[in-house]
């Protein structure tokens, strides 16, 4: 299935970027927020990736980032505005729409995304959630909404050995924002947008009464 085969090739693509070192470039340096950068393979664009040590256990952290309708994530991070679900494939593999409010003050109108979605988790008690764009009849561009386009993208939550309270938070950003954009905006939002979302991460987490 065309599906399952993107959202493969996404968590594959996912996790390389956390694990190559070669070719990033940084961008943008906050507290303990690391912004890093290189041209994209994907498409005419960069590809964005965002570290750093989030204080709160792995499944704390996780109950933040999980990709499901009616979660977390739209209540703390102020670049989803909406998460909807158009099909649900298996227990780990949708597809969704992500809608966003305009930013840039304005510059960057409201756009919306369909991604196939898959979680993955892996041995070493990893827990990654990773999207790449998809066609879905159900959801054509709609009026009032710029249609941009995520390549493999999505974050990646990392257990810290001997500190069972902190997280390694990897986020990794390609999107194609759609539209007639100057680059030099792209180029400022991404870094911003990714130290914010750090930054209403490690207050949505603190938040969270222990579980």
């Amino acid at each position: 299935m065309e599906y399952d085969d993107k959202a493969k090739f996404a968590a594959e693509r996912l996790l390389s970027y956390t694990k190559d070192p070669s070719g990033w470039k940084v961008c943008k340096k906050s507290n303990d927020v690391v912004v890093s950068w290189r041209p994209s393979v994907e498409y005419p664009g960069n590809v964005y990736k965002g570290e750093a040590l989030v204080n709160g256990g792995l499944l704390k952290v996780w109950e933040c980032l999980k990709p499901i309708p009616n979660g977390l994530r739209v209540k703390w991070d102020s670049n989803v505005k909406k998460f909807e679900l158009l099909e649900q494939m298996t227990e780990d593999v949708s597809v969704c729409r992500t809608v966003t409010p305009s930013a840039a003050m304005g510059i960057i109108s409201p756009r919306d995304f369909v991604d196939v979605i898959v979680v993955k988790k892996y041995e070493d008690g990893t827990i990654s959630s990773n999207a790449t764009n998809v066609l879905h009849s159900s959801c054509p561009p709609q009026p009032g909404f710029v249609r941009g386009f995520n390549h493999p993208c999505g974050c990646v939550c990392i257990p810290v050995p001997g500190e069972p309270n902190k997280t390694q938070v990897f986020t990794v950003f390609q999107t194609d924002l759609g539209g007639l954009l100057p680059r030099s905006v792209v180029e400022s939002f991404f870094p911003s947008s990714m130290t914010e979302f750090y930054s209403n991460l490690t207050k949505a987490v603190k938040s969270l009464k222990d579980f």
